[in-house]
């Protein structure tokens, strides 16, 4: 039986191929918005292991909460990772915002900037795993 939290971890590892897969095949718009779930999925399962929980009643979690959440408790406060991540999930959203809704398209290199950036947020949230 998968734990709760790792079901997150598993989704986020998902999310992060299909982004490199779009990325290979120039669909640098659907790559960004993999990115930032990626991101999002993976700061859900380091949330979820720290004992953070949602609050909404129906136990979704909030774009913002978790961006709050994340940097928050787990960056500032209880120095769980690096203050290399705080930036990078709302990064990642803000490109999505640009791929999902507005008129202008992600371009291949802000598309390779947001995978590599996914790419070393999954590898430290890993990492964590490892020291906890």
């Amino acid at each position: 039986m998968i734990e709760p939290g790792n079901i997150f971890l598993e989704k986020a590892d998902e999310s992060l191929a299909g982004a490199e897969s779009e990325f290979i095949n120039g669909r640098y718009n659907n790559a960004a918005n993999r990115c930032y779930y990626a991101c999002f999925q993976a700061a859900i399962h380091a949330l979820i292991r720290a004992g953070v929980q949602t609050l909404s009643r129906d136990g979704q979690w909030g774009h913002e909460f978790v961006q709050a959440q994340f940097s928050g408790q787990l960056i500032n406060r209880r120095k769980l990772y690096p203050s290399e991540l705080r930036g990078m999930l709302e990064q990642n959203y803000r490109l999505r915002q640009t791929a999902d809704y507005k008129r202008d398209r992600v371009t291949e290199v802000r598309a390779a900037r947001a995978v590599s950036r996914t790419e070393r947020f999954l590898e430290a949230i890993r990492q964590g795993e490892q020291t906890a």
